[in-house]
């Protein structure tokens, strides 16, 4: 199945079937051109936000940004979420305290996970870097245990690079 979309007055086509492989590679160059002309992050958490949640199907897919000490709440596609995570707190605020990905097979098991839906199983953080400091952190959970694995990592990665 494909679908039409139309960015920034160009029309284009992202694929939503085929391998997570083939659905990264064939969304990533797409993003790219539609944050290029892009200067308002909001803006961009937002189409990315939506764009992840329609071609994967995630259960929800959103963006804390780092306001003063403390993640907020920013664009996301999803259930209502925890509007405030502090430095260090689940895996949002542990992602952004060690600045690195963070990838939860099951999030029963990660200490102090803070749950904003019981219905999630699995989740993957990202840091969102400006001028080598966290700015931002975009946040994925599936209601599905084990779902991401490091393809995501490898293209979640590169999506967030791109914000940067």
């Amino acid at each position: 199945m494909i679908f039409v979309s139309y960015f920034y007055k160009v029309e284009s086509q992202l694929i939503v079937t085929g391998s997570k492989t083939e659905r990264y590679e064939a969304l990533i160059p797409q993003l790219k051109a539609l944050i290029a002309s892009e200067t308002d992050q909001v803006a961009n958490y937002a189409n990315i936000s939506a764009v992840l949640k329609e071609c994967f199907g995630f259960f929800w897919v959103g963006f804390y940004r780092v306001i003063e000490n403390e993640l907020v709440l920013g664009p996301f596609q999803g259930p209502i979420a925890c509007t405030r995570i502090s430095f260090g707190k689940g895996v949002c605020g542990t992602a952004w305290k060690e600045m690195k990905t963070i990838l939860v097979p099951d999030v029963e098991k990660f200490p102090g996970h803070i749950a904003c839906s019981s219905q999630t199983k699995s989740e993957i953080v990202v840091p969102v870097f400006a001028d080598g400091k966290v700015i931002a952190v975009l946040d994925v959970d599936s209601d599905i245990n084990d779902n991401f694995d490091e393809l995501d990592v490898k293209y979640l990665e590169m999506l967030c690079g791109l914000l940067s």
